[in-house]
């Protein structure tokens, strides 16, 4: 994978397959510090203590699709990469937290990509789940809930309709460019 946004896709796509009802994004990139910090949340089912220890092994996977699942592992070396670190706490009927810290200069680091197209694609699979995406930059903030737009449109609009997800992404893109100060 080539950008963080990948990773973060891949990961939230392990909370829907795990019934989560609500995954929570955090990106935080603090410049001073010299950190950019992941974080996903979820309230899935969680994974047994045995899994959740073999969990970044690339030939440990619960799929039955296929016997490799490089996604954690990916995620894991890429921070590691930067001198970063990697974590993840799982508990069975609680859910899943995996939290990736990169050191934000190094060259190593890959950039962290499109999230507004990478959220609209994320709630657009799921329009079920709700999802809190938080992006912090320096001390500006914004947060996105599916949740406050549910309550907007009501039940009967979905929030995979296509106009919806244009919306979505204009609307993360917009908010990332004023944190940010400008375009992206």
């Amino acid at each position: 994978m080539v950008e963080l946004s990948l990773h973060i896709l891949d990961i939230a796509q392990n909370s829907i397959k795990a019934k989560a009802s609500l995954v929570e994004i955090e990106v935080k990139e603090d410049i001073a510090a010299n950190l950019l910090t992941v974080i996903i949340k979820d309230n899935g089912c969680g994974m047994e203590k045995e899994f959740l220890n073999d969990v970044t092994n690339p030939f440990r996977t619960s799929r039955t699709t296929r016997r490799v699942g490089l996604g954690l592992s990916l995620f894991k070396s890429a921070a590691q990469l930067t001198g970063g670190s990697f974590d993840i706490q799982s508990e069975v009927g609680k859910g899943t937290l995996v939290k990736a810290i990169f050191v934000h200069d190094s060259i190593d680091r890959q950039p962290l990509g499109d999230m507004a197209s990478t959220m609209s694609i994320i709630i657009g699979g799921a329009p079920d789940t709700d999802f809190i995406y938080r992006h912090n930059y320096c001390g500006r903030e914004f947060t996105f809930d599916t949740q406050s737009i549910r309550q907007v449109l009501g039940e009967e609009v979905p929030l995979n309709e296509p106009d919806i997800l244009s919306w979505i992404e204009d609307s993360i893109r917009c908010e990332t460019e004023n944190i940010y100060g400008g375009a992206v």
